[in-house]
């Protein structure tokens, strides 16, 4: 397989792939070609050059969206048909639909590198609600605070693109929780949302309230990239989680560990133990990849295909036109 781009996040992306039984990297390209040769591997400087020497049964594209739809094409035309695309995907709703669609007229299949739900709490917590542990849920809070957005520096050592994003807490960020609360709770039908913009130096918003409708479930993301939390690496699980429901409470914290307290008793119990990966995130990258080899070589079922993840930005356009509106809004009218 090849990866293209080699900017930050890009380590995780090859350090996982490096380790992975069965894969073997075949080349790296970015428009920086010191960068790509900086991964040791074969360098290119241009995704077409790249792909005709050689020639990657998977391609993965690690690049900001407004490059998305051009490397996807690019791919498809050289007859790659397995692409893992990183989130958030695409420029917009309508350029997602036509990549999807021109995808499967290719016979290709394209997946949203959308980690989080791969992350372990997020699977164990998931495993507790299906096991009917705390009962029927009833609601559900994330607060995010990463304690990063301060200051007229912020992101500039680490992903400096974002100061310039004129959509940012959610399309960037809040995407995560979008996809993992559909994940832990069914498809969202209805988002109330009220966002600000905190630090002057960001284009974006980078703090707000989002109420997600799943059913029976209120899920709230409470995001505020200026605040903390207990942790100690605030980019492990970026935040805190509760979620509640009749016969009990499942408790994230910031050291990733999940306990679970039933109705009326006064202590709780582990689920798991605090996480002790060094890298980014519970190595969530690495069970994301590993999740598509298998795929690949197993035919297993596929999580977040491009397809799929259409509803992610489905969902994320209806939070904007919430807080643009200062009502809610039903996603069938989306």
């Amino acid at each position: 397989m090849a990866c293209l781009g080699a900017g930050y996040f890009s380590q995780f992306h090859y350090g996982s792939w490096a380790r992975m039984d069965g894969v073997t990297l075949v080349g790296s390209c970015d428009s920086d070609l010191g960068r790509a040769e900086a991964t040791g591997l074969p360098a290119f400087a241009t995704l077409e050059a790249m792909l005709d020497a050689t020639t990657p049964d998977l391609l993965d594209i690690i690049l900001p969206p407004p490059a998305h739809a051009q490397a996807i094409r690019t791919a498809l035309r050289a007859g790659i048909r397995w692409i893992i695309c990183q989130k958030p995907f695409c420029l917009d709703l309508a350029e997602a639909r036509q990549i999807v669609t021109e995808a499967e007229a290719a016979g290709a299949t394209l997946i949203v590198h959308e980690n989080f739900r791969f992350q372990p709490w997020y699977r164990a917590i998931k495993s507790e609600l299906e096991a009917g542990r705390i009962g029927d849920v009833l609601n559900a809070t994330f607060r995010l605070r990463p304690g990063d957005g301060q200051g007229p520096d912020a992101y500039l050592d680490r992903q400096p693109y974002f100061q310039k994003m004129p959509r940012f807490l959610i399309h960037e960020t809040a995407v995560h929780w979008v996809d993992t609360f559909r994940y832990l709770f069914g498809p969202a039908h209805a988002v109330y949302a009220d966002l600000r913009r905190i630090n002057p130096t960001i284009a974006g918003e980078d703090a707000g309230h989002v109420i997600f409708d799943h059913g029976p479930v209120r899920a709230l993301f409470d995001g505020n990239r200026h605040l903390d939390h207990v942790a100690d690496n605030l980019r492990r699980t970026m935040g805190e989680a509760q979620i509640e429901g009749t016969a009990g409470v499942l408790t994230l914290l910031g050291d990733g560990s999940v306990t679970r307290r039933s109705f009326g008793a006064a202590h709780a119990v582990e689920v798991m133990l605090p996480d002790k990966w060094k890298g980014f995130g519970g190595d969530c990258v690495h069970a994301l990849q590993s999740h598509v080899i298998r795929a690949m070589t197993d035919d297993t079922a596929l999580e977040n295909t491009a397809r799929d993840y259409l509803d992610v930005i489905r969902v994320r356009d209806a939070i904007y036109a919430s807080d643009h509106a200062g009502r809610k809004i039903q996603l069938e009218d989306m």
